[in-house]
């Protein structure tokens, strides 16, 4: 459909006296913004704000603006350099200078022109940005896991659905070929009746930013200091080593945000926040929306399904180390119809991916890298099931940020809404709050409360840090 202000017989000579710019406006006004050169006319484009230019948000954005409906307006990121680095990508992508940067999201949401945002914050954010982002009516593309607590979860889904908002977690893995393959062979019933779910996800501390090997090249200067940082304590010579002021351009104080006041220390801040449970939820809960989101498709559990018990096992850090996050880890799952659910980092017999086990030695296992492995061979062949025996069909996507873009036009569920989200990480928060008070928990999936322990039920949630509260 032409929505062209060109079209029915206005020649552009005409169209532009009659706006005032007839002398200048073509150099002003470009092809696209009436949607010729492939471009979609504005009356059909998604219009986007980002926010956080970190790990996962360049990504993110470069393949929005790869579709011909979406533009991106406006950038926002606490960082000043990586900041200009966003406006400076939006802008060279769209060969403008239209992209307005901004500092605090919440001018950002504002903005009653702004469809859409996509987020790609630290996971201490996901609650406070989307939840600000949902209020002003904006659609949303958040990343995993869905935020730091459950309780900030609960407050994420009521948001979103108190505003009809469409949301898309970024479980990627739900657009990849192998992984719907696997899930529609499990939920169809073709390995019998689930008896095990095996959920292997990575452990330890990975250095993303780089930032840890310098400071381990100046800790080795130190004699006695350790070279782990994960080992590195207040009250110490590696510690004092370690902190330092923020960098200029980085407002440190807004970047804490509701988390605990903590001193500096470049290394678990740009993309090693993770690895501190100030912000971040370490392995488990960096991978919990990816694995165990794929084996709760093939179960059918994306609804108000869950554990009955948790119970976890893990080997810390000391708690105020630098690195403090799990490294090791097991938390053992009873679910529905007595299937035992399994989510392991650093145990050689839990093999990385989703692994469902069913009755008579069936089952599936699938992993990234197109990998999927089967006890019957000639499941692998064609990677698509033969139409009878789809009669459970999941739906089908080959390009998630696409599928955002359909579903914010459509108003209909994306792959990945926020409800699916919400449950597919609720294993790896228990798990979590089972290894921190050493017992196992008793889960009421339908009330989302813990039974019978007020010390676990407190981890439910976070304290919030002054003037911040979530709404």
């Amino acid at each position: 459909m032409n929505t062209s202000p060109l079209s029915g017989g206005l020649s552009r000579r005409r169209f532009l006296a009659a706006t005032g710019f007839a002398l200048v406006a073509p150099t002003i006004i470009p092809a696209s913004a009436f949607g010729q050169n492939g471009r979609t006319a504005p009356s059909n484009r998604i219009i986007m704000g980002v926010v956080g230019w970190g790990m996962q948000g360049p990504g993110n954005t470069g393949n929005f603006m790869n579709e011909a409906d979406c533009q991106v307006v406006a950038a926002c990121d606490l960082n000043k350099h990586n900041l200009q680095s966003a406006v400076n990508s939006v802008n060279g992508h769209y060969k403008n200078k239209d992209c307005k940067a901004y500092h605090d999201f919440r001018e950002m949401m504002a903005r009653t022109d702004i469809d859409a945002v996509m987020l790609a914050v630290p996971d201490h954010w996901h609650a406070l940005v989307a939840v600000e982002a949902a209020n002003n009516k904006k659609d949303i593309y958040g990343e995993k896991p869905l935020a730091r607590t459950i309780a900030e979860q609960q407050a994420m889904v009521k948001a979103v659905q108190r505003n009809k908002r469409m949301w898309q977690t970024g479980s990627w893995q739900r657009s990849e070929r192998n992984f719907h393959y696997g899930a529609e062979i499990v939920r169809n019933g073709l390995i019998g009746k689930v008896k095990r779910v095996e959920v292997g996800l990575p452990d330890g501390h990975n250095d993303f930013a780089g930032t840890a090997g310098p400071l381990q090249e100046k800790l080795a200067k130190i004699p006695g200091a350790p070279n782990d940082l994960a080992k590195v304590v207040p009250g110490t010579a590696a510690w004092d080593a370690a902190v330092s002021a923020p960098p200029e351009d980085l407002d440190y104080e807004f970047w804490l945000g509701p988390s605990r006041k903590e001193p500096y220390i470049h290394a678990r801040v740009f993309m090693n926040w993770r690895w501190n449970y100030n912000t971040g939820g370490g392995q488990l809960l960096d991978w919990i929306g990816h694995h165990c989101d794929i084996a709760h498709w093939g179960l059918g559990n994306d609804d108000k399904i869950g554990p009955s018990e948790v119970e976890g096992q893990g080997e810390f850090p000391p708690k105020d180390a630098i690195w403090n996050t799990c490294t090791k880890y097991r938390v053992t799952c009873k679910y529905p119809n007595d299937i035992e659910f399994i989510i392991a980092g650093g145990h050689g017999d839990i093999r990385g991916g989703t692994k469902w086990i069913g009755t008579d030695g069936r089952w599936v296992w699938v992993d990234r890298g197109n990998a999927f492995e089967s006890s019957n061979a000639t499941w692998g062949d064609t990677r698509n099931l033969p139409e009878d025996q789809r009669k459970v069909k999941l739906i089908k996507t080959k390009n998630h940020y696409r599928d955002f873009l359909d579903a914010v036009k459509s108003r209909q569920p994306t792959v990945s809404p926020v409800e699916v989200a919400h449950h597919s990480a609720i294993p790896g928060h228990l798990g979590l709050i089972s290894m921190l008070v050493g017992r196992k928990i008793n889960w009421d999936a339908a009330k989302e409360v813990i039974l019978d322990d007020a010390e676990a039920s407190k981890l439910l949630t976070r304290p919030y840090r002054t003037p911040w509260k979530l709404a």
